[in-house]
């Protein structure tokens, strides 16, 4: 039976005249990742805030981890981490200090400290750099001793705000390893991004806020299908099966130039075995075929009306 981590009722937060969540609700199921998707000002970093306690809203209900935002913050608190947009390390001390430090701040006690230090310096390769100062770092490093950081204390929760922001491709593909490491673990995650492409990697759901509503949420897969566009490309040896077939699929667009039909399609299996049946039964072979779908590119911009790239969203 599947359990919920994160319930959201009729959220809402205002800063003077400016709403910034407008009745939302949202469930995220534990051990899965939720992405959290919209323009800027949309409400995502603020949605975080409150369901972190460090904002109060001005109406509605949040639970994590079974604790109330509102009525059992210390609850809350207990049970979560929090990496934001910028990394939260001191600049004084080196990787291991910074480690250290937070085990203290989270009571976990000297013998209990050092062992999970040690632990988190290993699990997020930073054995060799444990030592040195952090001007030594590299971006995609402080990353990882930031969200190390967030781990010492083992959170059922984390909330991982724009993680990635300003990383190279490398270092971000080694955060997604590691995320998905933890939530192989059972560790649930919300995750808000600016690129679209590691929502469609990592996460389970993904909800989209505009204007400080979800105005749209489900896996990668359902968002897609919303979106017109989808199609199946086939490609015929000749003009003779290329006409034939354009004659069985009448919906069809037709390139002869390629030998080509274009057939509208939502890419799932139904559409596809529903063509190529009506192929099969003329007798008619493909030479290729290959299917389309919408991207979450396209999923943004028929919900909000916004032109984004997989390199510009927040």
């Amino acid at each position: 039976m599947t359990t919920s981590a994160i319930e959201v009722r009729g959220l809402r937060k205002s800063y003077g005249a400016k709403v910034v969540l407008d009745d939302v609700d949202l469930t995220v199921n534990a051990g899965t990742v939720t992405a959290l998707l919209g323009p800027n000002g949309a409400g995502k970093t603020t949605t975080v805030h409150i369901l972190s306690t460090l904002v109060r809203p001005d109406g509605g209900a949040a639970t994590v981890a079974g604790c109330d935002v509102v009525r059992n913050p210390d609850g809350v608190r207990a049970q979560i981490g929090l990496t934001g947009q910028f990394s939260a390390v001191d600049n004084l001390l080196t990787g291991e200090e910074n480690l250290l430090l937070m085990a203290r701040l989270r009571h976990l006690g000297a013998k209990r400290s050092a062992t999970r230090v040690t632990e988190l310096l290993e699990q997020f390769d930073l054995v060799e750099a444990a030592r040195k100062p952090l001007a030594t770092y590299s971006g995609g490093m402080r990353r990882r001793l930031d969200l190390a950081m967030t781990l010492v204390a083992t959170p059922r929760v984390i909330f991982l705000d724009e993680p990635t922001t300003g990383l190279d491709p490398r270092s971000r593909h080694t955060m997604w390893d590691i995320v998905r490491g933890l939530v192989a673990e059972g560790t649930t995650v919300l995750l808000t991004t600016q690129y679209l492409d590691e929502a469609d990697e990592l996460a389970d759901r993904i909800a989209v806020l505009d204007g400080g509503k979800i105005v749209a949420n489900g896996t990668p897969d359902e968002l897609k299908r919303l979106v017109p566009g989808g199609h199946i490309k086939l490609r015929f040896a000749d003009s003779t099966a290329l006409h034939t077939a354009s004659g069985l699929l009448r919906e069809s667009t037709l390139d002869d130039v390629d030998l080509a039909l274009t057939v509208p399609s939502d890419g799932g299996v139904h559409a596809l075995r529903t063509v190529l049946d009506s192929l099969d039964a003329a007798n008619l072979e493909v030479a290729d075929l290959s299917i389309h779908t919408p991207d979450l590119d396209d999923v943004f911009f028929a919900l909000t009306g916004r032109v984004e790239s997989k390199e510009a969203q927040s």
